[in-house]
């Protein structure tokens, strides 16, 4: 499969650059694989596809205000600084990517806040654009992160072209989200509002919980032609007892198990055994799927639509079929969906 079969025409109008008013209320396109057939709905309309036992993945981390902006000691230039994650919680490391990058190295202060009211040191180059930080912060811990989180803003994509805004820290974030990881919101668990939820659960449908904390590898252009030679970046990924009871328990009982966004799709498939069953799971994972493959777990996908050459389009085309998926590609853009992040969604069935 060659990166050039997943490129296609994308206005930027249909880029969404803000939310639907409503979680469950963008709009749905819904998949037939069998038959082929395509549905135009309301996300809310997705409970007419579910019934009592069908159990739903979905992916519980938490985006944290990934994206400071300060200035440079002495010269006072303007630097972005994306936080990856924390290296080590008693000196202060971050892992970091700064712009612009050729403006920085190992020694140079860089301040944040009115009144430079947090400093960092850079100790280390890891590559062209990443970077090591020591924040210099004498408090406690919990203090010094709600300072450094304060300072940040939530790290919508760069092609969201616009700033964030209070509206993001709300709406950038599932209504289920606990465990504080991820640079990147699991998309399609953005459309899930409590009354949808509250529906699904009198419905009889189960919920299982899984963490994948998703970083920018899934936003990194893909530069090999050959999709065989890309390689993925890690992500954590954290998969309970609670939660392999459930899904192998729906799959021994032969009921839908619909995985919410493709982050989940590549962590179960990163975890399953050889039999096809869901394992617990506490590691990172860097699988790239792509067609063809062959899904162990999953009947069902709940999926945004994606950019033109992401590896997300690739992880949708695998489960949907490339000629169905990309298909339906082109009628979302005649009929104007909205892509990205805050976009409209798909069902898969």
């Amino acid at each position: 499969m060659k990166l050039s079969k997943f490129k296609f025409n994308l206005p930027q109008e249909l880029i969404a650059s803000y939310p639907a008013e409503h979680r469950d209320e963008s709009r749905l396109m819904v998949i037939h694989r069998k038959t082929g057939e395509i549905e135009h709905k309301v996300f809310k309309d997705m409970l007419q596809y579910f019934s009592d036992k069908d159990t739903f993945i979905f992916n519980d981390t938490y985006v944290f205000p990934a994206r400071l902006y300060g200035n440079k000691e002495k010269t006072g230039a303007k630097i972005e600084v994306f936080l990856l994650r924390e290296l080590n919680e008693e000196l202060r490391l971050w892992d970091v990517l700064v712009d612009p990058a050729r403006k920085i190295r190992i020694g140079n202060k860089l301040y944040f806040g009115e009144n430079d009211s947090m400093v960092a040191e850079v100790i280390d180059n890891t590559t062209s654009r990443g970077r090591t930080l020591r924040f210099l912060y004498d408090g406690p811990h919990d203090e010094f992160k709600s300072t450094l989180y304060e300072l940040g803003e939530m790290p919508i994509p760069s092609y969201i072209e616009r700033k964030a805004t209070t509206l993001d820290i709300e709406r950038y974030q599932t209504i289920f989200a606990k465990n504080e990881g991820a640079v990147i919101a699991p998309a399609a668990g953005l459309h899930f509002s409590r009354e949808l939820m509250k529906r699904l659960e009198i419905k009889g449908c189960k919920f299982a919980f899984i963490t994948i904390h998703s970083g920018l590898g899934n936003f990194r252009d893909i530069d090999v032609e050959d999709l065989t030679k890309h390689k993925m970046d890690s992500e954590q990924v954290l998969i309970d007892e609670d939660a392999v009871k459930m899904v192998n328990k729906a799959k021994d009982d032969n009921k839908e198990i619909c995985a919410v966004g493709t982050s989940v799709i590549r962590a179960i498939e990163s975890t399953v055994t050889t039999g096809g069953r869901l394992k617990e799971f506490d590691g990172w994972t860097n699988k790239f799927i792509f067609p063809p493959y062959d899904f162990s777990v999953a009947t069902r996908l709940i999926t945004n639509f994606h950019m033109p050459l992401s590896v997300m389009l690739m992880q949708t085309t695998a489960f949907g079929g490339y000629d169905l998926i990309m298909d339906a590609y082109k009628q979302a853009v005649v009929d104007k969906y909205r892509f990205g992040m805050y976009g409209d969604a798909m069902l898969i069935l």
